[in-house]
């Protein structure tokens, strides 16, 4: 093994949320190691749905899919479903997300996802332009698709309740709808989310964000953290090849964030959702800006030179095997919505961490704040990379963050 390296701060992952917190902590003037076996940012960061999803207010868990969670988890088509190999080591998790998904719980947890999406686009519309990445975001909003009546006519409390949380929303009849999209099939209508902004290749912009935080002299040490243990002087990361002492340590691993945090002395209830994308080549864009079809549970992407078919949840852990029937369910899906669909180029499997509220983990270790936590963002890891970063970037500065961070306390279970 090497000898043990020292820095001043060291971030534990190079998924987006990583980067931007690396990137943020050296523009402020600090000495920084990032810790990840991997090529930076591409886990779920690269594979999502690339929207800044500053709409998506609601949690998971909701009132509505408690109601209808036995057939949402033992549906095999469901948009929600349990690995069955996994049930059994699930059932804690399900536990605390049954109870979430009350209806008090529901409207706290909404609460505080609205507090921390409120400036989601202005932040990545600074930070693209900080990146040179301008030409990658696109503000040309996004689509809630109903297909058939009885959807649209409950989107209705939806959209007022989302509403209230300042969020910009117009329900849109199935002829705008057409004018908008021509290329889609016939619906009952749509929602349209007209600030929302997406990337039209989140690979490029993973590329792009890594150049950047090299560019501030982060150094990346590509190995995965086997132990963490605070010392006098430092807290020491341990990998298979060298060691790195800290001041300060980050944990920012998404999905593998639970392991890191039980040796910082946390309990997390962190869980994993394999989330699935499917690709298809094209010239010419079948689409003008992101759609979801809220029934099945997936999202249709334009982006450069493909369609990108992404989401669905399908709790199970870090297997890296993926469910071939999950694949399988994404192109039937669309190909219900666009029969005409070559054959799929590509596929993914990533891993996106979950909690029981849907709700991050952000601030110090109960054992100090030599240890800080920033992972758990389920489904909008990209829409919140940036302001998690400031939120981090304020408490190593000493600084009171703009928000109430007391939701995301690592004890709040």
């Amino acid at each position: 093994m090497a000898g043990l390296a020292t820095c001043e701060i060291a971030v534990i992952g190079a998924g987006v949320v990583g980067m931007c917190v690396a990137h943020r902590l050296a523009h402020e003037g600090h000495e920084v190691v990032m810790l990840d076996p991997g090529v930076p940012g591409m886990g779920a960061s690269y594979g999502n749905a690339g929207t800044i999803a500053d709409y998506a207010v609601m949690p998971v868990g909701s009132p509505g899919v408690l109601r209808d969670l036995p057939s949402l988890l033992f549906d095999r088509d469901s948009p929600l479903a349990i690995r069955r190999a996994a049930i059994l080591s699930l059932a804690p998790w399900l536990l605390r997300f049954l109870r979430q998904s009350l209806p008090g719980a529901t409207a706290r947890n909404a609460a505080a996802i609205g507090t921390l999406i409120a400036d989601a686009g202005a932040r990545w519309a600074d930070l693209a332009t900080a990146l040179g990445a301008q030409d990658l975001l696109q503000a040309r909003g996004c689509l809630y698709y109903y297909e058939t009546a009885t959807a649209f006519a409950a989107a209705k409390d939806d959209m007022a309740y989302r509403r209230q949380f300042g969020i910009p929303v117009d329900l849109i009849s199935a002829d705008e709808l057409s004018q908008m999209e021509p290329n889609l099939p016939a619906a009952a209508g749509a929602a349209y989310f007209p600030n929302a902004r997406f990337f039209s290749d989140p690979g490029q912009l993973m590329a792009r964000l890594a150049a950047a935080v090299a560019a501030v002299g982060v150094r990346h040490v590509p190995q995965k953290v086997l132990e963490l243990r605070r010392e006098v002087g430092g807290v020491v990361l341990e990998g298979a090849q060298s060691r790195v002492r800290a001041k300060r340590v980050v944990i920012a691993a998404g999905a593998h964030g639970r392991g890191l945090a039980r040796m910082a002395g946390d309990r997390v209830p962190l869980e994993t959702e394999r989330g699935y994308h499917l690709e298809f080549e094209m010239d010419t864009p079948l689409l003008h800006r992101p759609v979801c079809p809220t029934t099945r549970g997936f999202y249709l992407c334009p982006m450069a030179g493909r369609l990108r078919v992404a989401g669905t949840v399908e709790l199970g852990g870090l297997d890296p095997r993926p469910s071939p029937h999950r694949l399988e369910m994404l192109e039937r899906g669309a190909r219900a919505i666009f029969p005409d669909l070559p054959a799929p180029r590509r596929s993914w499997l990533g891993f996106r961490p979950s909690m029981p509220d849907s709700l991050p983990v952000i601030g110090p270790s109960q054992g100090g704040g030599d240890v800080l936590h920033a992972y758990g963002h389920g489904h909008i890891g990209l829409t919140l990379a940036p302001l998690t970063a400031q939120i981090i970037a304020d408490m190593v500065a000493g600084r009171e963050p703009g928000l109430d961070v007391t939701p995301f306390r690592v004890n709040r279970f």
